[in-house]
């Protein structure tokens, strides 16, 4: 996919403009870049970045409409989809979490020469954040099963606050896995958005959850805990 491909193809549902392409231009080539040195993605083709990380990170915006918010992506690796966020709505406050030093000083340093100035970038496990009920929108994209993601997520979120999960083909799956968690953590799934990428290069399943009441202060448990003994 080209990029001119990627403006066609997102217009219908979030336009970007010219400025917004070059810097997903300039995104990929900080990327391949960087890429070198630290490893951040096994994927490095331009054409394979616009499609499976540009494109792939623009599709839960059929599904969610958001301006003026505070956001937090959780395990955004290298930046993905926390960074395309950011790209793509500049009117979003948006947190960077992830656990890999060496992933942040990347978020950091592509944030700056990006001048996105809507991006906070933090080094933490998310399970040790403590940032209880500031968030309108929080974000995970191919981190943790969705029962230990709902555990992490709904403490961050304000109440009525929406979880963005993004899966991929198991999606049913993994909601179905999560009962109990929903259940304890007093949240719902508000809709589900599935589709293929072209090209038949995989199935995306963008899981809208809504939190319908104040978490209880015994979540989240150590990471530890979460994997012992899931909700």
């Amino acid at each position: 996919m080209n990029y001119e491909e990627l403006k066609t193809l997102t217009s219908q549902f979030l336009p970007l403009s010219d400025s917004q392409i070059e810097a997903f231009k300039k995104y990929a080539v900080l990327l391949r870049e960087w890429n070198a040195k630290f490893n951040l993605t096994a994927i490095t083709e331009e054409s394979e970045v616009v499609e499976k990380h540009f494109y792939d990170c623009l599709l839960p915006f059929k599904s969610i409409k958001f301006e003026n918010i505070n956001a937090i992506d959780l395990g955004s690796g290298a930046g993905f989809p926390g960074l395309v966020f950011a790209i793509a709505m500049p009117t979003w406050n948006i947190t960077l979490v992830d656990s890999t030093n060496k992933k942040c000083t990347f978020l950091k340093e592509a944030a700056k020469e990006l001048g996105l100035t809507n991006v906070t970038v933090i080094n933490a496990r998310a399970e040790e954040l403590g940032m209880r009920g500031q968030f309108d929108l929080v974000s995970a994209r191919a981190v943790a099963p969705l029962y230990l993601l709902l555990e992490l997520a709904m403490p961050l979120l304000k109440v009525n606050g929406t979880f963005l999960s993004m899966k991929g083909s198991k999606a049913e799956e993994e909601i179905k896995e999560a009962k109990d968690a929903f259940r304890k953590l007093d949240c719902k799934v508000v809709s589900m958005n599935t589709e293929s990428l072209p090209n038949d290069v995989g199935t995306r399943s963008n899981i809208v959850i809504k939190k319908i009441k104040e978490t209880n202060k015994k979540y989240p448990r150590t990471w530890g805990e979460m994997q012992k003994h899931h909700l």
